[in-house]
């Protein structure tokens, strides 16, 4: 849409168009008309001057050739009525230099200088033909008479007298110019009402229409057929526009009452959700509950399945210890009765102190190995119980990891390695860290080795300044990419109906980052094991 500035009236287009048409047009035919005209009045100019020279020669050769001076001054006379002729002089030829001597003349302007006393054939030569000189024209013509030299007439005519010839040219010119333009003025208002008036009728008329947003009001007949052409149109489109706003106008009313009913249908169900919404509530609260309870009975399953593993490792060396308990007091009792009855033989002593010796070992080293077995699971159950902070040797801890899973795993072809600074000292809660490990590693035996003879996991440890990196991968057969992203939500299991709860990893990821505050990171490839990048905040001193 154009702006503002660029709109333009009809008026000063017309005004424009055609006073800058014919003006140019007559400028140019004024400019050639002027041209021709000077040329013609130049010529013409020097045809009179070339007669009247002409004339005086006439009437000096008779005095030149009788040397009547003032006879020919007399004829000269008669030039005094004509303004345009300001001077005549008439030459003798000298016969013995052949220079022309002024003989008489006839100056208009009494102090206006002749060409002097004598004339040079050069000066002579000079005026042969007419020449303008400003506004004097002047011209030297030989007088010859039986062919016979006599002398020279010159001549001078004015071409101001008054107002030059140019100028009232010009003057006639600028007044037909200035009266065209008047014409030209008038024939452009003229045209100016004829198409701007039908202009200004339509716009008041739709000016009405607009501000009092009646649409049945019509725009009138015009008188010239394109305008009218134009009010038809638009009536047309006013009858179009009236029936489309009735249309509206129904429409909106459909519209409010459909709104009404809408609010209340609405309004019903916005109550009825608030009801289930609260119904939902209740129950994810009870879920929450729910899976909260499952993640606490994990943990105490997993405590029970290291007891089950614990007691069942600790139960043979006390029982071998039982049983060379047993054995010894069969041989002490031997020895007292051969020791009453005073038939206790040096060789029979021997023996029973070798076999108490031996026993005496056997027993010493089988309750060493349940003792070292009990305070294993003991620290481990302690840890799995307890969330608080305490100075550690993270080496140790994973000892006694890997000391309380030997039972589980002395029996599978699996092997653990740890990659630990021996000397590395944090302050953290090695609860959540032992049971992170624990699930891990037995994650990796139950879903990661399933089927396979052999099996490796490798656990690195390092510090970077106050965070600790725990990298734990396997080379197991992997997790599944359908899983892979779900694989920490609760419930996320592929032994589902063997056993398999799906909370395990679960329960390592809220034991990550919500009891040891850290984070941990998935990457899996089918067929190409699981590794997992665990990194939490520690400290070296407990404050």
């Amino acid at each position: 849409m154009p702006s503002q500035k660029e709109i333009k009236s009809i008026r000063s287009a017309i005004l424009i168009s055609v006073v800058g048409f014919i003006s140019l047009f007559v400028l140019i035919a004024c400019a050639y008309m002027t041209k021709t005209f000077l040329n013609e009045s130049e010529r013409q100019l020097e045809t009179n001057t070339m007669q009247w020279a002409n004339y005086v020669v006439q009437l000096a050769s008779d005095d030149l050739r009788n040397g009547d001076k003032f006879a020919l001054e007399d004829k000269l006379q008669v030039f005094a009525s004509n303004d345009a002729i300001q001077k005549i002089d008439v030459y003798a030829i000298e016969d013995t230099s052949k220079n022309f001597k002024y003989f008489a003349g006839y100056n208009y302007l009494k102090s206006a200088r002749s060409m002097g006393d004598k004339i040079t054939t050069q000066e002579k030569n000079l005026y042969l033909t007419p020449k303008k000189e400003g506004d004097i024209v002047k011209f030297v013509t030989p007088v010859v008479s039986q062919d016979q030299d006599l002398g020279y007439v010159y001549v001078e005519l004015d071409t101001q007298q008054g107002l030059s010839f140019e100028t009232h040219l010009l003057i006639i010119f600028i007044l037909l110019f200035l009266l065209l333009i008047c014409c030209v003025f008038f024939v452009s208002l003229r045209l100016e009402n004829l198409i701007v008036n039908p202009l200004r009728t339509l716009s008041s008329e739709l000016l009405k229409i607009s501000q009092t947003k009646d649409y049945s009001l019509r725009i009138s007949r015009l008188p010239y057929k394109e305008a009218d052409a134009v009010a038809a149109n638009i009536n047309n489109f006013l009858n179009r526009t009236e029936r489309h706003v009735t249309q509206l106008g129904l429409a909106e009313k459909q519209s409010l009452e459909l709104n009404i009913e809408l609010e209340d249908k609405v309004a019903k169900r916005t109550d009825a959700l608030k009801e289930s919404n609260q119904e939902l509530l209740s129950t994810l609260e009870k879920l929450h509950q729910f899976q909260d309870q499952l993640v606490e009975s994990e943990k105490m399953a997993s405590l029970g399945d290291m007891v089950a593993g614990v007691a069942h490792e600790v139960n043979t060396p006390i029982g071998l210890g039982v049983t060379a308990s047993t054995l010894l007091s069969d041989r002490l009792r031997d020895i007292k009765t051969a020791f009453e009855n005073r038939s206790l033989k040096s060789s029979q002593l021997k023996k029973f102190l070798s076999e108490g010796e031996e026993n005496v070992g056997i027993i010493y080293r089988n309750l060493k190995r349940a003792a070292e077995l009990i305070s294993s699971f003991k620290k481990v159950a302690v840890d799995q119980s307890s969330e608080e902070f305490r100075q550690f040797n993270f080496s140790e801890l994973l000892n006694e990891i890997l000391f309380t899973l030997a039972p589980q795993i002395k029996n599978t072809p699996y092997q653990i390695s740890f990659d630990c600074p021996e000397d590395l000292i944090v302050v953290s809660k090695p609860g959540p860290i032992n049971q992170v490990l624990i699930n891990l590693i037995l994650n990796s035996i139950t879903h990661g080795f399933d089927g396979l003879d052999h099996g490796n996991i490798n656990v690195v440890i390092s510090k970077q300044s106050e965070t600790l990196h725990i990298v734990y991968s396997d080379d197991g057969l992997g997790i599944a990419s359908e899983i892979k992203d779900r694989v920490f939500e609760p419930f996320t299991t592929t032994k589902r109906g063997e056993g398999g709860s799906g909370l395990g990893l679960h329960l390592v990821y809220n034991l990550v980052t919500q009891a040891l505050g850290g984070s941990i990171k998935l990457d899996s490839k089918p067929k190409q094991g699981a590794t997992f990048e665990i990194k939490f905040p520690i400290s070296e001193q407990l404050l």
